[in-house]
């Protein structure tokens, strides 16, 4: 890692790689599209959309999930062998000292001089590894629901062939159409499906709220901390007053 005297007292740090940076955004337009789209299907009723709208606003939801869990399972493997501060030791609220960074950051925190980090500071840490397991819930119950409704991969198919009635090609099935199902078959389906709608929907508003503290507490430390922690995530460098504790 390099690092450029940018003025006096400052000193430029390189931390967040590209394969971060574009997860990052790509996530960011993937949520905000997964929400917009998302309401709209919960509240469907209230805004009066027709049954081949919604149907429609399921097809582009699960499109943009697709694309949603294709990013998160890219991070994932890449915390295995990217650069250092994108690495699960540098992510998980775990580890030898842990608890002792968490304890200094605070302490300094509340004091109005916590200690600078290139990579997470230690709550940032809780924060990123609480919203990676929101975000692996909600693709995975997102792909089974997928299936459910509108018998997209992967497991689209299977419901398919488990729902359609005797005599009845699966592929032919059309979403939202019950005409072609075995009833008993349907009822089924709909108990299996109902826990992972169940998830589905808690984590939502989970992680909307998890969202939005995560931006508050950006916000808050840049402000108080420094360390251009929105252009870092743009540029991949951040600028600090001091010696970051966590520099290699």
């Amino acid at each position: 890692m390099s690092t450029t005297d940018t003025a006096i007292g400052l000193r430029l740090y390189r931390v967040w790689d590209p394969v971060q940076r574009l997860f990052h955004w790509l996530n960011v337009g993937c949520l905000l599209g997964l929400v917009a789209i998302g309401t709209a299907i919960l509240w469907d009723k209230e805004l009066g959309v027709a049954a081949e709208g919604k149907i429609l606003l399921k097809t582009v939801h699960v499109w943009i999930g697709y694309l949603f869990a294709a990013n998160l399972a890219l991070r994932l493997a890449w915390a295995f062998v990217g650069s250092p501060f994108g690495r699960w030791r540098a992510l998980l609220p775990f580890g030898r000292g842990y608890l002792d960074s968490l304890r200094s950051y605070l302490a300094g925190s509340r004091a109005g001089d916590a200690p600078r980090y290139l990579g997470h500071n230690p709550l940032g840490r809780l924060m990123v590894t609480a919203l990676l397991l929101l975000m692996t819930v909600q693709a995975l119950s997102g792909l089974v629901l997928a299936g459910t409704d509108i018998y997209y991969p992967p497991f689209g198919a299977w419901i398919a062939g488990w729902v359609a009635a005797a005599g009845v090609d699966p592929s032919t099935l059309v979403p939202g159409d019950k005409t072609l199902v075995d009833a008993g078959a349907w009822a089924e389906m709909r108990a299996l499906r109902k826990p992972f709608i169940q998830i589905h929907e808690a984590v939502f508003y989970i992680l909307l709220g998890g969202a939005l503290l995560h931006i508050g507490a950006v916000v808050r430390a840049e402000l108080r901390e420094g360390g251009s922690l929105v252009s870092a995530m743009l540029n991949g460098r951040k600028t600090l007053d001091r010696p970051p504790v966590d520099q290699p």
